[in-house]
């Protein structure tokens, strides 16, 4: 086979796409045969996804993508982690609460009164995130998980309504703080600790092997039974893969609504060093590790955004990124990582109250804010490469930046200026590549190590470089 056409469903944290990939040995084409919005919904007993809404989207664009020609060899699923839904009798037990939705608070609570981050970063090596899926699962009804058969992860459950197969993918299992980082199978001591039904955790499988064939009603609604791979479907991982690095002394910052930052590893990170400067341990394509730190990212800007659009003010972000790249005088730079910019709501406000908390002047004018959250996240990306290089064992030399974040120039050259290295800025695919290339590789249309998955993308989709500037 000389050349293979995929679909990529990718969910993002915002928005989801399918796109089609043609991929051959010096080729890997893409073309986004559909776009929609997955906002959440609040309900009266939480922040949630309309999942089903969302899952109606992709049938849409999977029936776009599979009336070819050429035929689709693969369809591969990946998003964002840590949410789930339950399953019982096939039934779908509600929409999936929001992994911003305040209930997990008293999830942590429960969990650490039993163990200590201390003891469970030693079994799962993550990093503390209040909304990983094991506090989830604490917060959640437990009538409801008694009488569910599965807990599926996002990716995991369009994967069961497509093949009617219920499996959970590896790395986005290594997000939910329920896989030991040692074994790198369910923690079935710590389930049973915890009161989580172990029955309820679907069987694993890996990136590359086959989830099953579309069939039941998604067969009738998309008239085809094409294969459905498991890729990286921890859309993080998916990234990963189409990082161009071209040597280890590299780290990436897959950056959109959240800033995901590290390097890559041969095995977990599990010292005290690693848990006290705040990183995770989580699965890569091909049993790689990905020891990276969670940084807020873009949605500290794009919430300000929204907040100015409700106000009634038409926002243009590039026109007001240039503005913002005009401002010469020092701005505030605030700790991205505060709880208090989790949640949605008035940023401008949030980060004038953190700068009086700190005796920092705070920005005055939508630009300076502007210019304040580049700034900061600039601090943020290149503290914590540096950060996870040290940790890592790597002698960083450069930084790669892909995602939507790649597209902010200002962004890009702020954190090569602030963190002493060149930064490689782009693909902005990066997700959608690295779920075709995996899909690619297993229908044999490619083959060999990530490195070669990696050097077919700096072949295609040639990196933009900024330079640290004095």
């Amino acid at each position: 086979m000389s050349a293979a056409t995929v679909a990529a469903v990718d969910l993002g944290a915002t928005s989801g796409r399918v796109i089609v990939g043609r991929v051959g040995p010096k080729q890997l084409d893409t073309e986004t045969v559909a776009r929609f919005p997955k906002d959440p919904v609040r309900l009266t007993d939480g922040l949630h996804w309309n999942l089903v809404g969302m899952y109606g989207s992709v049938l849409t664009g999977l029936r776009k993508a599979l009336r070819g020609p050429p035929d689709i060899a693969s369809v591969g699923v990946d998003s964002w982690a840590v949410d789930y839904g339950l399953i019982a009798r096939s039934r779908l037990l509600g929409e999936p609460f929001h992994y911003r939705d305040e209930r997990t608070a008293a999830g942590v609570e429960s969990v650490h009164a039993r163990h200590p981050h201390v003891d469970l970063f030693a079994r799962n090596g993550l990093q503390f995130l209040p909304f990983n899926t094991l506090y989830q699962f604490a917060a959640e009804d437990p009538e409801l998980l008694g009488i569910a058969d599965h807990a599926l992860l996002i990716p995991d459950l369009i994967g069961y309504w497509l093949t009617g197969q219920a499996r959970t993918e590896r790395t986005n299992a290594s997000t939910t703080g329920l896989l030991r980082a040692d074994t790198g199978e369910w923690d079935a001591a710590l389930l049973a600790d915890l009161g989580i039904p172990a029955r309820i955790l679907a069987p694993l499988i890996a990136p590359g092997e086959t989830l099953g064939t579309i069939s039941g009603g998604a067969a009738e609604v998309l008239g085809a039974r094409s294969s459905v791979t498991a890729v990286g479907s921890h859309d993080t991982a998916s990234a990963v893969v189409a990082v161009p690095m071209t040597s280890s002394d590299a780290a990436y910052i897959s950056c959109g609504t959240w800033g995901l930052v590290g390097v890559e590893v041969e095995r977990p990170v599990l010292t005290d060093a690693a848990r006290e400067a705040g990183f995770t341990n989580e699965g890569g394509v091909d049993g790689r590790v990905r020891l990276l730190r969670n940084v807020m990212g873009l949605w500290i800007l794009s919430e300000a955004v929204r907040g100015w659009q409700r106000e009634g003010h038409a926002i243009d972000l590039p026109t007001l990124l240039d503005s913002a790249e005009e401002i010469t005088a020092p701005v505030a730079v605030f700790d991205v990582d505060d709880a208090r910019f989790l949640p949605p709501g008035d940023m401008p406000r949030r980060i004038a109250d953190w700068c009086e908390e700190h005796g920092v002047p705070a920005p005055r004018t939508r630009a300076e804010f502007a210019r304040s959250i580049i700034e900061s996240l600039a601090q943020a990306f290149a503290d914590t490469a540096h950060d996870a290089a040290r940790v890592g064992g790597v002698n960083l030399r450069v930084i790669h930046i892909v995602g939507g974040g790649a597209l902010n120039e200002l962004l890009c050259q702020r954190t090569a200026d602030r963190s002493g290295v060149p930064v490689l800025a782009g693909p902005v695919e990066a997700t959608a590549l690295g779920n075709i290339l995996v899909q690619a590789r297993a229908t044999g249309v490619l083959s060999g190590s990530l490195e070669s998955l990696r050097d077919l993308v700096a072949l295609t989709h040639q990196p933009r470089r900024h330079q640290p500037r004095a």
